[in-house]
């Protein structure tokens, strides 16, 4: 019987040892690849599911995770994507992206929901002289900044015979809009919803106008273009959750009113039914032939002189299911 050499063995048990280690250390690396999504707080469908834990599960089995980052507003939330800093983008109102490709962001659509005209439009306090959109002329107005609602603000200047020109525009987030307008400092507030039904349930309103035959109001998701090019199992996935999570919405209204009232800010469930009915949560994919309307916008807001350059608005990438 030939005996072992006791430095000899221990020197294959410290190899195997090594290799064993080394392995597991790369199982960690992929277990451990992140999504990081950028969502509002007006991203119903993304917030459902990530209230519910659904997506995640299902990226699990992919050994992905997921970290979730909340914006203020469309804008920053694509800015946050072009840098890197967010890999997908929940919805955003169809005049964000428009505003992203003017600065040279790497965008690839991957989904859109149908559109909802209903859900933006402007209004006034209820005893306000302001009767019609031609009286919003020489008016301060609250808008958010490249949101939908400030293409709808142009197309209903426009239909009114006035220019943006025409009025004062108060570029304001929905929560500092809403307090300009509850309290006097502006004349009128284009705002979306949840944060429309919500002052028209709380506050003496009348509308002048809402998105119906002025802006049609789609809302698009987004990936960073290298992202959707190196993760198409990925949106795969986020796709099939989000197709499910807006057909649960449309068959449990109330259901989805009691996670989402404390998630915008504690609204009673009667306003975010109110908010929900106004919106299609109807995901689809994205074709090149139905960006018709993006152009339409991007061209409204060169007109304004708020659009630094002509753009092309089929000029980006178009993720299929």
């Amino acid at each position: 019987m030939v005996a072992l050499v006791p430095g000899i063995t221990r020197s294959r048990l410290l190899l195997s040892a090594l290799a064993i280690a080394l392995s597991l250390a790369a199982s960690t690396v992929d277990a451990n690849e992140t999504l990081r999504i950028g969502y509002q707080k007006s991203s119903t469908l993304i917030t459902l599911l990530k209230n519910q834990g659904t997506l995640e599960k299902a990226l699990a089995r992919e050994h992905i995770d997921v970290s979730w980052h909340e914006f203020p507003s469309g804008l920053p939330l694509l800015e946050s994507l072009n840098v890197g800093n967010v890999d997908i983008s929940a919805d955003v109102a169809d005049t964000v992206p428009v505003f992203a490709q003017a600065a040279q962001a790497k965008l690839t659509y991957f989904a859109q929901e149908a559109a909802s005209p209903e859900a933006q439009a402007i209004v006034v306090k209820s005893d306000s002289p302001i009767k019609t959109l031609a009286d919003l002329k020489g008016k301060k107005v609250a808008v958010t900044k490249a949101a939908g609602s400030h293409y709808l603000l142009i197309a209903a200047l426009a239909k009114a015979g006035l220019k943006f020109s025409d009025i004062t525009p108060a570029y304001l987030t929905p929560a500092d809009g809403r307090a300009a307008f509850e309290n006097a400092k502006v004349d009128a507030w284009v705002a979306w919803e949840p944060f429309l039904s919500g002052v028209q349930r709380q506050l003496p309103t009348r509308t002048l106008a809402d998105g119906k035959g002025l802006a049609n109001y789609k809302r698009y998701y987004l990936a960073s273009t290298p992202y959707a090019q190196s993760h198409p199992q990925v949106l795969k996935q986020v796709f099939a959750e989000l197709q499910k999570s807006g057909a649960w919405i449309r068959t449990h209204p109330k259901e989805a009113a009691e996670i989402l009232g404390p998630l915008w800010g504690n609204l009673d469930a009667a306003t975010v039914e109110a908010a929900n009915r106004h919106r299609s949560y109807d995901v689809q994919a994205v074709t090149a032939d139905q960006l018709g309307e993006q152009q339409q916008i991007a061209d409204a807001f060169l007109a304004a002189g708020l659009l630094p350059q002509k753009i092309n608005t089929q000029d980006v990438g178009i993720w299929q299911p």
